[in-house]
């Protein structure tokens, strides 16, 4: 493939990726989920108000506690758009999607040398459900999959070219993951893995030296994180230990089930949460997902195959990504929170499809194998199209899993006069905070009254049912 043509199938390709992630993109997903809002709340509070209550932070402590990085970057996007509305806090999560897509291009590249595999992984993860919906929505766990790509391309090319800046900037780049997900903090033992696979290759010394590079700029970069959680430990497992499987009476039938769900999330049952899929269905476009397992097949039985080696890694990934899905015992399978496994599932995914591709080409005619592969890229990007944009969007389980009638409160709201005295009542539930259930942080956001001086300036008061009494006659009053 000339230089040229592989530009430009990775542009086509970027292109496609970014159709997906900005079509229609102040409407879909509709309204704004309550993680989102309190994610701007906090991100205008840092904006808004002084330190200790505001200020740029390292984590947020409120909502069960979330790394700070991804509600700082939204930060600076609501500086910069000077707008509380839902696209703007989503924007983020597109921009790291897109970037992430063209990170799979080199990484593949450089774990397989094979343009075709990382062409295809790359078109496989730009045409995902998957990846399409997490990439429109403003949860930071969009960053992990990011920074794990890039931080492992750049390791990995660093025992390919004699620079010795590069595995500090993989360290750098890899570190900076520590700030986007819980999920995250398990990647230390794929890397671990990797150079121990890289010195068998390449030779221990030149492995022990770029991964004590690696190491020392990934410890720095993560260390104002760490100095948190060594002055605030309870934070940093968060939920992690009140829905762990250790919590249960059959802690280890728990673990084979979840397991078991895990690994059919892909092709058999998967999500049935409607903010993180289509619920219930695969994960994977079945054409895909058998893919993915041809690819893991292929890979496992193989002992002969070209790129063992990259093989391996990507199914270290796998399971490293899989140990914080498989131990926790809240909604399995999990869209979100075993999101960090994508780019090694459309890797593998590729990988299948290019083993498939060379053994139909000994039994098939050419230019029909070449035309069928053609008709199967197209058939992906309609099923992208059709499964978010006209199967999921339009689903009324959907808007309301996205608030999207909070959405038209805050609406309403923001249309009346200053004067008026407005009242929300909130009897949601939900993790309280500030003494009120979490889906007011939609209305809050919305309404930019997240802080008692904002609430002051618009005359907005949230209250609890038990409050209803004092409401002054004459204002206006709903609740949610």
């Amino acid at each position: 493939m000339h230089s040229r043509s592989k530009i430009f199938l990775i542009l086509l390709i970027v292109l496609i990726a970014s159709f997906f992630r900005f079509y229609d993109f102040k409407n879909l997903p509709p309204g704004l989920y309550s993680d989102e809002a309190m994610n701007g709340n906090n991100a205008v509070q840092a904006l808004q108000a002084a330190p200790p209550a505001g200020g740029f932070k390292v984590f947020y402590e409120e909502n069960n506690g979330r790394e700070g990085l991804f509600i700082n970057i939204q930060a600076l996007f609501l500086k910069i758009f000077g707008a509380n509305e839902p696209w703007v806090l989503r924007l983020p999560s597109a921009i790291f999607g897109i970037l992430t897509v063209l990170g799979i291009y080199f990484l593949t590249r450089e774990l397989f040398e094979d343009k075709r595999i990382a062409l295809l992984a790359t078109f496989l993860i730009a045409t995902s459900f998957w990846h399409i919906n997490f990439s429109r929505v403003g949860f930071r766990a969009i960053m992990a999959p990011f920074f794990l790509t890039w931080g492992l391309y750049f390791l990995l090319l660093s025992f390919r070219r004699q620079t010795k800046w590069l595995p500090a900037l993989a360290g750098i780049i890899y570190s900076l993951g520590m700030y986007s997900y819980i999920a995250y903090r398990a990647t230390p033992l794929l890397v671990i893995l990797i150079l121990v696979f890289c010195g068998k290759i390449f030779g221990w010394r030149k492995s022990l030296r770029i991964g004590s590079i690696f190491v020392v700029a990934a410890v720095l970069i993560s260390l104002p994180l760490g100095i948190y959680f060594w002055s605030h430990p309870q934070d940093f497992f968060g939920r992690t230990s009140e829905i762990s499987i250790f919590n249960s009476l059959t802690p280890l039938k728990d673990l084979g089930l979840n397991i078991l769900k895990t690994a059919g999330m892909f092709n058999f049952a998967g999500d049935w949460n409607p903010r993180h899929n289509l619920p219930g269905e695969p994960l994977l476009y079945w054409p895909v997902g058998i893919l993915f397992a041809l690819g893991l097949l292929y890979g496992l039985l193989n002992k002969k195959m070209p790129g063992r080696f990259a093989f391996w890694i990507l199914f270290s990934w796998l399971i490293v990504a899989t140990l914080p899905v498989v131990v926790s015992n809240e909604g399995l399978p999990h869209a979100l929170r075993s999101f960090l496994m994508a780019p090694p599932v459309f890797i593998i995914a590729a990988l299948g499809g290019a083993s498939l591709y060379e053994f139909l080409k000994t039994e098939t005619n050419s230019r029909l194998l070449k035309a069928i592969s053609f008709l199967f890229l197209i058939l992906l990007i309609l099923n992208a199209y059709q499964t978010y944009f006209l199967d999921w969007a339009k689903r009324a389980d959907v808007a309301e899993a996205f608030n999207a009638k909070y959405v038209q409160i805050a609406e309403e709201i923001n249309a009346l006069p200053p004067a008026t005295a407005k009242y929300l009542v909130v009897d949601t539930g939900g993790h309280d905070i500030r003494k009120i259930g979490s889906p007011a942080q939609t209305v809050m956001f919305l309404t930019d009254t997240y802080l008692p001086e904002k609430q002051k300036e618009k005359n907005l008061r949230f209250i609890l049912p038990q409050e209803i009494t004092n409401i002054p006659s004459g204002s206006f009053v709903v609740t949610l």
